[in-house]
């Protein structure tokens, strides 16, 4: 019994997207292997990954138009205005992958780095060649488009391996300054994570209504839990101020 051509075409296409998938896997198991073996960054390896991705996936439908005999540049030339639009979405997506290729070559930041920019913080998860995701400290997942990164200003907290851990303090007047001041910089350095080579330092601000107002900052090899051992330091802080006053 003869095939239908439809169903032909059908097996034809079908066959066009599973080798589209397969080579995919392949290029990115190699891409991954490679990767390891010559312990690229995994931001490097996730670029690479979602490149080849797009580029198969235009190449296997270029071929599945060809197949039908559509001219593809016949179709872009007939769509007219609907080619403008097309082409002001292509740039936007151009100036979010040259943005990529940017950040990928000044080593802004990488995956895993803490970062805020546009008003959002977060620690990076994953960077394409058109966005970049990030999960915040609450759990949060952001999508920044990565040409935001050439235009806005961006921080990297965790691009240094030391980074100052800040507390703002009040003394009350009644305590004796010199003294407080002693053992707040005696109780910082004693804590596990700051480091001795940068003692802990207290810098005085202004005086308010009800004392002097001060800055503790300790220095740490740690600027991923930055948050966390500013907490720890107020507790710390808290405790020693309450004993002072008793």
């Amino acid at each position: 019994m003869a095939i239908e051509p439809i169903l032909i075409d059908i097996i034809i296409v079908a066959v066009i997207l599973i080798a589209a998938y397969v080579i995919i896997n392949v290029i990115n198991y190699f891409i991954k292997k490679t990767s390891e073996q010559f312990d690229l960054e995994i931001t490097v390896t996730q670029v690479l990954q979602e490149i080849i991705l797009y580029s198969i996936i235009i190449i296997a439908v270029i071929i599945i138009l060809d197949f039908f005999g559509i001219n593809i540049t016949g179709l872009v030339l007939s769509l007219g205005i609907l080619g403008i639009v097309v082409g002001f979405a292509a740039r936007d997506t151009l100036s979010n992958f040259i943005s990529g290729l940017f950040v990928l070559g000044t080593k802004s930041f990488k995956v895993g780095d803490f970062i805020e920019v546009s008003g959002q913080m977060g620690t990076v998860t994953k960077m394409g060649f058109r966005i970049t995701n990030m999960v915040t400290i609450d759990n949060k997942a952001i999508t920044i488009p990565n040409s935001i990164f050439s235009t806005d200003p961006l921080i990297n907290y965790t691009a240094l391996n030391k980074r100052r851990v800040e507390l703002e303090i009040t003394i009350p007047y009644e305590l004796d300054l010199e003294d407080v001041i002693k053992s707040l910089e005696q109780k910082a350095s004693m804590l596990n994570w700051a480091l001795s080579e940068t003692k802990p330092k207290v810098i005085v601000k202004e005086l308010s209504d009800v004392g002097l107002n001060v800055t503790l900052n300790v220095w740490t090899n740690d600027p991923w839990n930055v948050t966390i051992y500013r907490s720890e330091l107020a507790i710390e802080i808290s405790k020693l101020l309450m004993h002072k006053k008793n």
